[in-house]
């Protein structure tokens, strides 16, 4: 199995449990490891059969536009979720940050792996 990654990725969305955090859009910065095999992509050199991390960037940015979570867990699950379903992933990691929430941090979150390597 190999990995496609995609790291660093902010995205703004409503999170957190807080009143005032329902008011407001925060931003999340998420590093994914995606399990994909990239021989058959690389052996006819044919995009149409590798792992299109900007079509995955650009499917994260629309969740989170559309997301409203309490828990960061939430978001990390059901995106995780989603990403293995409409692209086919067998497996994956995502870790998610979210800066400020701690002020003495960096940053806090979670970090998750779903699937078969």
């Amino acid at each position: 199995m190999d990995t496609v990654f995609i790291e660093g990725l902010e995205v703004d969305t409503v999170i957190g449990a807080y009143d005032w955090e329902r008011s407001i859009r925060q931003c999340l910065r998420l590093d994914l490891q995606l399990g994909w095999d990239n021989r058959p992509a690389a052996d006819g050199d044919d995009l149409t059969l590798a792992l299109d991390y900007a079509s995955v960037s650009q499917r994260i940015q629309a969740f989170a536009t559309e997301s409203q979570f309490l828990l960061v867990e939430t978001f990390a699950e059901r995106l995780a979720a989603l990403l293995m379903a409409e692209f086919n992933i067998p497996w994956l990691r995502l870790k998610l940050h979210k800066p400020g929430a701690v002020p003495a941090a960096s940053s806090v979150g979670v970090e998750i792996e779903r699937g078969c390597r």
